[in-house]
């Protein structure tokens, strides 16, 4: 047994080397200087080439002022809001930090300091790396801090380091950032809303930030900065902040911040790709948006400036010919968006994403949601029965020429004969665009005349899961699916450009698909980042489903509704889209090189809400197989010339002849061959036909497998015809599909975006 002297002393020994230990630390740390947290570097951008795309983040947007040009109202809003015991603490919350190094023992989310003096110090402290070390150091700068310093110098500090979102650091940048004035002037209401900003920029900023995350939307983000923006006020007031008469002034109006500016640079598409590339960083790394924004980052991205440009060539010399704002009022809020991906590797090699932020136009359409893509669903439905055959075929995948009734106003019928119903009970008619009696056809043929009916009765035959899990499977993310009822099958989901073109990629890779990326490497401080390897390819079908797809879908462009892409002269496939009351056309093709998607659409600047585009052009109604289609040939016309045709690999005969019920028998047996047939009737132009009325809401159903239509979904009727005519856009009232008349704001909610993860 060791002896009583012997544990005192090393119980001793042991407190006199924790205190030394200490008192080193202490000695050793540095009190933070704003003025070098305010030092900022450029993040760098490249082209697929490795040539210089832009640099941003100059520094311009930071600027240190003193306590004293800071108001007072600014000075207790974050008092009030973030460290009411500011001005008695000793500047260190010990249990706040045991919880963050717990939670880093565990692998779990860090937290940041509780005090303003630590949130100062972990401002000013240049290394984001989370580490255990890291934590003890913080605490031990937080402890000096709180020693050697005023709280009015801690104050300062915090104010001038702190991030408030759209790359601004500091009050003296969000005071010009937001509202344009000094800091000095902001009154105690717009203190409060800048207050609220370092709860989170990314979901406080009342302009939105759908683009990182579908839940950080323009109304959602209002939504919390005025709640907060009220909490803090009404924290300033209890705490004798804020006089009576100076808190009913300040709570009388939200004082609306300012929307975004486009900075040095951020001009033209060059907006729209850093936007991309930023987003895809953030989502595949740990790198918060702060620390971006600190910059000293280098990107390289898979953007060829070359295909840029001829993309934006593209858009601009078919708006020019075709739209006149000046002269026609609905040709005004005309909008499109495009991208193009390499098939078989998913690399982003162009996109359009709008006017420029120059333009005011921050919203990326390129890679956006809220816009329903209309016929150009149709193929994976037919894929859908390919693969996985319908409720009738035993599993057996069927012929693309199988026959389904054309006609128009037919019933739907559940898998068990009864029919659809609609809410109130009544029997749910799927309409076609025209009334043409087309009878008993092929889904080839439906296909490219795209009729409705046949494949909204197919889409119920395959099972509305099969078809949702092959879109998802080709890469459309879950959350821009719309409700699984029968409109489903005809286009009321609303993925992005981006997703679309990547999904049709997946056709054009016989099966083989590859997530959509705009990244290759980023490089901090010389240093190779993780996490941004080339996407894995997965296999979404068989090669010869997707075989068969494009063999149908080379018919649509040689017999059907997208024959003005017959100007690119090359071998293509391509399907054309147009929606309810003709809020948006598609075209979406693709040869073995590339995959391009364009979106047309009009959306009121206000609220975001889709407007109908009968009469815009002068014409009566847009249709995807008109201007979306000459966009798509312009550009392909560009980013194809001097390339071979490979054409594509042939499709052989697949699955058995599966008609619907009533069809003529016996059916023919026939081989597939991949020359085109000539159709029937020739495709009407689009003066020819007017799309019909949209459904009353009480003609939509929320489907529900074995109890018909019921609920509030986003149904209603794709009345085909030109270019399968107008898919219905969701319903407003619908509570569990995406979608509806109002586009997201940003990325629309984020639905369709590009990225997985953190940014929807």
């Amino acid at each position: 047994m060791p002896s009583w002297k012997l544990v005192s002393g090393l119980f001793i020994g042991f407190v006199g080397s924790l205190v030394a230990l200490v008192g080193v630390s202490y000695a050793m740390v540095s009190i933070p200087n704003e003025n070098d947290a305010a030092k900022s570097q450029n993040n760098v951008y490249y082209w697929a080439d490795g040539k210089q795309m832009v640099a941003t983040g100059t520094g311009v947007n930071r600027q240190n002022v003193s306590i004293d040009q800071i108001p007072d109202a600014m000075q207790w809003a974050v008092i009030s809001a973030e460290n009411k015991s500011f001005y008695q603490d000793s500047g260190v919350d010990p249990m706040g930090i045991a919880r963050a190094v717990v939670n880093m023992a565990r692998g779990g989310q860090t937290q940041g300091g509780s005090t303003i003096t630590q949130q100062y110090v972990k401002n000013t402290y240049l290394s984001q790396q989370q580490t255990v070390t890291r934590k003890f150091k913080e605490l031990f700068i937080s402890i000096k801090v709180g020693t050697k310093l005023k709280k009015s110098q801690i104050l300062q500090g915090y104010l001038n380091t702190s991030y408030f979102g759209r790359g601004a650091y500091g009050i003296q940048a969000a005071a010009q950032t937001y509202y344009g004035k000094n800091a000095v002037d902001l009154t105690p209401s717009q203190c409060a809303v800048l207050a609220s900003l370092l709860k989170g920029p990314t979901y406080f900023d009342p302009a939105g930030n759908a683009d990182l995350d579908p839940s950080a939307n323009a109304t959602a983000n209002q939504k919390r900065s005025k709640e907060r923006w009220r909490w803090i006020l009404e924290q300033m007031h209890n705490d004798h902040h804020l006089s009576d008469g100076a808190y009913h002034k300040a709570i009388a109006q939200y004082p609306m911040p300012d929307g975004r500016k486009a900075t040095k640079g951020m001009t033209g598409q060059i907006s729209y790709l850093v936007d991309t590339a930023k987003k895809y960083v953030l989502a595949h790394s740990d790198i918060t948006e702060a620390d971006f924004d600190r910059g000293g980052y280098q990107i390289k991205t898979t953007f060829e400036k070359d295909k840029v440009n001829e993309l934006s060539a593209a858009v601009k010399k078919v708006q020019k010919e075709r739209i006149d704002p000046k002269r026609r009022d609905l040709d005004k809020y005309v909008q499109f968006g495009a991208a193009s991906v390499r098939p078989n590797n998913g690399a982003i090699v162009a996109l359009y994403g709008g006017d420029g932020y120059e333009n005011g136009h921050f919203t990326n359409n390129a890679d956006t949601s809220g816009v329903p893509v209309g016929s150009t669903w149709k193929p994976f439905v037919l894929a859908a029965a390919m693969e996985d055959g319908t409720y009738k075929s035993g599993g057996q995948g069927i012929s693309p020429l199988s026959k389904y009734n054309g006609n128009d106003h037919l019933k739907v019928l559940n898998q068990d004969g009864s029919p659809v119903l609609k809410r109130d009970g009544s029997v749910f008619y799927q309409r076609n665009e025209s009334d043409h009696p087309w009878g008993y056809i092929t889904l080839r043929k439906a296909m490219e005349q795209s009729v409705n009916t046949p494949f909204v009765q197919l889409g119920m035959d395959v099972g509305l899961t099969h078809v949702r899990d092959l879109a998802q499977a080709s890469g459309i993310l879950k959350d821009s699916f719309s409700t699984l009822n029968p409109s489903f099958a005809i286009g009321t989901s609303t993925p992005s450009a981006i997703r679309m073109a990547d999904a049709y990629a997946t056709f054009a890779a016989s099966g083989k698909h590859a997530d959509p990326y705009s990244v290759t490497s980023v490089k901090k401080d010389g240093e190779e980042m993780q996490g941004f390897t080339k996407p894995q390819v997965t296999t979404a079908m068989t090669a010869n489903v997707a075989n068969n797809v494009t063999d149908v879908l080379q018919n649509v462009i040689q017999n059907g509704t997208g024959q003005n892409a017959k100007a690119l002269g090359r071998t293509a496939a391509g399907k054309t889209g147009t929606t309810d009351s003709n809020k948006s056309a598609w075209f979406v093709g693709y040869t073995q090189q590339l995959s391009t998607s364009v979106a047309m659409f009009r959306e009121n600047p206000k609220d975001h809400e889709l407007l109908s585009m009968n009469g815009t052009a002068g014409v009566p109604s847009i249709h995807g197989g008109d201007i979306p289609t000459s966009v798509w040939t312009e550009y392909m016309k560009a980013a194809l010339q001097g390339k071979n045709d490979p054409g594509f690999p042939d499709a052989t005969e697949i699955g058995k002849v599966q008609d619907e019920a009533g069809a003529p028998s016996p059916s023919p047996t026939v081989s597939i061959t991949p020359s085109p047939t000539p159709s029937d009737s020739p495709s009407p132009s689009p003066s020819d036909t007017s799309p019909s009325p949209s459904p009353s809401a009480s003609d939509t159903c929320q489907w529900n497998w074995g109890n018909g239509c019921n609920g509030n979904g986003n149904g209603g009727t794709d009345t085909g015809g030109v270019d399968g005519g107008t898919s219905p856009t969701p319903t407003v009232t619908d509570t569990t599909g995406t979608g509806g008349n109002t586009r997201g704001n940003g990325n629309g909610n984020g639905n369709g975006g590009i990225f997985a993860g953190p940014t929807g």
